[in-house]
């Protein structure tokens, strides 16, 4: 009886087994669809529906501005397609993290981290919440601004939530990210309709000698770009969780071809939406453009648009928690962060630790209220970054022969967009100079004095710090490192 019952019970155990991962390791959960919404939902945030003013205010004319949108989105296609090939030849997650590291080596990658971790990346999910939050508290203070007390207290809630989604469970916050993305193409389609419907009516008015008044010069144009390669920023999102996407090679260039054209088509109808209703000069006096589309298009059902605009940053911050959560993770892998930063959750496979120190950093940054104008004097940094893990793909072109390229693009093209990259850095520089370029390059470089003496070094004093805390947070949160490093 006992042979027999102790038989039964090693059954169960292996039938138990059976139905659980066999590693502790991030799974491929994300598909073609989802990594088509995350680029999609990622992009078309807050930008498009509230700011293409930007654009406009630098050229002053509608047909300089609807070319620069389309040349944004041919030039983040671009782009994008040289990060297909250095994400299928190095199929690690992290973004632009680990293709520096193998091309340039530790620094440039962890300078990188460095500026993304504290700057970059929990400054733009802020400012995502943030715009939410107002949008969101809009209907309940009518005709006036709400108490920045309640913008900021919602902001943080939407914080907290969409860190609490992502580190329980990948495939929710995939589930979340393809519902939200709906809902935005919802309220795109009906701009686009809406204004269509009207340019076929004959309101083209505002479309006749479009080029009048146009600035060419090179520092206007620059800035333009500048502007509205901000409102595509996102194209590279899926880069950052390559471990996690099923059939890299075919869906990761193939989210990227059919993404990017997408929202480039429809940021192009929805500019051309916006100039049916309204000339160059109420669009540039406009707060909010998508708002005063509503209001003169829509009225009396005008209250849809601040409801879809709500859904739609708090799907961008959504895909920006969860690709950003990977980048902590990928860096304290590496070494470059707390080691456990780098461990996964044991019941819910997810990088916990990683998402809820990014969570937590974010909420530190809606503290101080404002922080557009640092994002804008930072935001050039993003651009040095890609340049330089464009030029990595060149280097590696004849440093790291060796390696697999199941995608291989023309070498013009990522020459192109690293010279563009190059350009676009210099531009607000050269155009509008200030000390806050000085000191976004001066906090850059202080990531050398922490990589040498955290990282490089390893002094003892910090290890003893670190271990200990590593030792109380894995049982606190039920982690582990995983089991199953890519190469």
């Amino acid at each position: 009886m006992e042979e027999t019952s102790l038989r039964k019970r090693r059954a169960d155990e292996k039938s138990i087994q059976s139905n659980q991962p066999n590693t502790t390791s991030l799974q491929k959960e994300v598909g073609l669809l989802s990594g088509i919404c995350i680029i999609v939902g990622t992009i078309i945030g807050s930008g498009i529906f509230i700011s293409p003013k930007s654009v406009l205010s630098n050229t002053e004319a509608v047909g300089p501005c609807l070319i620069i949108w389309a040349a944004c989105g041919i030039l983040a296609t671009l782009g994008a397609l040289c990060f297909a090939e250095l994400g299928t030849m190095i199929t690690k997650s992290g973004g632009e993290y680990p293709y520096l590291m193998e091309a340039f080596g530790p620094i440039p990658a962890y300078l990188f981290s460095w500026t993304s971790l504290f700057v970059m990346k929990p400054s733009s999910f802020a400012i995502i919440c943030l715009s939410f939050s107002e949008y969101a508290s809009a209907p309940f203070y009518a005709g006036c601004e709400p108490p920045e007390i309640v913008v900021k207290c919602l902001a943080a809630a939407a914080i907290l939530l969409i860190t609490m989604v992502n580190a329980m469970s990948v495939r929710l916050g995939s589930y979340v990210q393809n519902v939200f993305t709906a809902s935005k193409l919802v309220i795109v389609a009906i701009i686009i309709i809406s204004g269509l419907v009207l340019l076929a009516q004959g309101n083209t008015r505002n479309f006749e000698n479009s080029f009048d008044g146009a600035k060419l010069s090179v520092g206007a144009i620059g800035l333009a770009f500048y502007n509205g390669l901000w409102s595509y920023d996102g194209w590279n999102q899926l880069n950052y969780i390559t471990e996690e996407l099923r059939n890299p090679f075919r869906n990761l260039p193939l989210a990227i071809i059919i993404g990017i054209p997408l929202v480039t088509v429809c940021y192009i109808l929805m500019n051309v939406s916006y100039f049916t209703v309204m000339s160059a000069t109420e669009l540039l006096q406009s707060q909010a453009v998508a708002v005063t589309f509503g209001d003169r298009v829509l009225y009396p059902a005008s209250w849809v648009i601040p409801v879809f605009v709500a859904f739609s940053t708090i799907g961008a911050a959504n895909g920006c928690c969860f690709t950003a959560g990977r980048l902590v993770y990928v860096a304290g892998r590496e070494g470059h962060m707390l080691k456990v930063l780098s461990y996964i959750s044991v019941k819910r496979l997810t990088p916990a630790p990683a998402i809820i120190f990014y969570g937590i950093i974010t909420i530190i940054y809606i503290i101080p209220g404002d922080i557009n104008s640092l994002v804008n004097y930072f935001s050039f940094a993003a651009w040095l970054f890609y340049g330089m893990t464009i030029l990595g793909l060149i280097v590696m072109r004849f440093t790291r022969k060796e390696l697999e390229r199941p995608i291989k693009v023309p070498i013009f093209i990522p020459i192109l967009v690293t010279f563009v990259s190059l350009y676009l850095v210099l531009a607000p520089i050269i155009t509008q100079p200030a000390w806050e370029y000085l000191y976004c390059v001066l906090f850059m470089l202080s990531g050398i004095i922490f990589y040498f003496l955290f990282v490089h070094y390893k002094f003892g004093w910090a290890q003893k710090i670190s271990k200990p805390i590593t030792m109380y947070l894995q049982m606190l949160m039920e982690v582990v490192p995983p089991e199953v490093a890519p190469e």
